[in-house]
């Protein structure tokens, strides 16, 4: 099993409502999982958030916690709902209404990797998927809301940002003709999940930087915004997904020659992003 069902690196001092999350970076496979499954190790590896921990890993040194899945998306996802399970996949599973991430076989257990290529030879038993959303999925997503609860119990808000990567022909199809190719794309379910203040603040923070940004398409967020996204109570969640070959060869899945300028543009946008929650006046120290 991976060694940690998440990692959280938080600030010497807490000081803004922003909570970063990662989701999909992990790379800690089971050696048994790996001899287990059809696609070779690289093609396993094509379904993480690679680097994303990196980019976004200043965040504490803003006063912001960053959480970590531990397990790859591969062997668990943790941004989907645990009932979002595959009777294609798993023994004794009913099939119920229409879902069309788990039709697709991205489940809460995925049967496939990106491209559509099966993990699997056959079916596994629902004991093994009952285990491993009980030592993962489960710590992940009480770390998440028991940092977001401090968040918000500190500032009266909380602003999760859910930090993504997407392949490059990811947007093939998706743009109008000669619209620039975005770097970026923000989802917060069409204004469900944040306020259109927040959203918009995410968004100044990237276009500063240089890059563009589009809004819900193709991604609008997936379970993480779904499930703690709640704007009216002043809760806010927007997926961040960034164009991966910005930052590294998607075919070796290794960083690219822009990899350290553009891990030193990132740190800046994420001193911005930390800034979104930080309150507009903090106390005077004491004279």
């Amino acid at each position: 099993m991976p060694k940690a069902a998440y990692h959280l690196h938080t600030p010497i001092q807490r000081d803004t409502s922003v909570v970063f999350a990662s989701p999909h970076s992990s790379r800690d496979y089971p050696a048994w999982f790996l001899d287990r499954v059809l696609p070779d190790a690289l093609a396993m590896r094509s379904s993480e958030d690679a680097f994303v921990d990196q980019l976004f890993g200043t965040a504490p040194h803003h006063g912001a916690s960053f959480l970590l899945g531990g397990a790859p998306r591969a062997f668990v996802d943790l941004n989907r709902s645990a009932d979002e399970l595959d009777p294609a996949l798993i023994e004794g599973v009913r099939h119920a209404g229409h879902n069309p991430r788990v039709a697709s076989g991205l489940g809460v257990i995925p049967r496939v990797v990106s491209g559509g290529r099966a993990i699997y030879g056959g079916k596994i038993g629902m004991p093994e998927a009952r285990q491993r959303i009980d030592l993962y999925w489960r710590p992940y997503h009480a770390a998440l809301t028991a940092e977001l609860n401090r968040a918000f119990e500190a500032f009266g808000t909380a602003i999760l940002i859910d930090c993504h990567s997407m392949p490059h022909e990811a947007l093939d199809g998706c743009l109008r003709s000669g619209a620039r190719r975005p770097d970026v794309v923000l989802g917060d379910r069409f204004g469900a999940s944040a306020s259109r203040e927040i959203t918009e603040r995410i968004e100044a923070a990237f276009t500063r930087a240089g890059l563009c940004v589009l809004r819900n398409t193709p991604f609008a967020g997936a379970y993480v915004t779904q499930a703690y996204g709640r704007p009216p109570q002043g809760r806010h969640a927007v997926q961040i997904e960034i164009d991966r070959a910005l930052y590294m060869d998607e075919k070796t899945i290794t960083p690219s020659a822009n990899f350290e300028a553009f891990s030193a543009l990132m740190a800046g946008i994420v001193a911005d992003l930390a800034d979104i929650g930080r309150p507009i006046s903090m106390p005077l120290a004491a004279e």
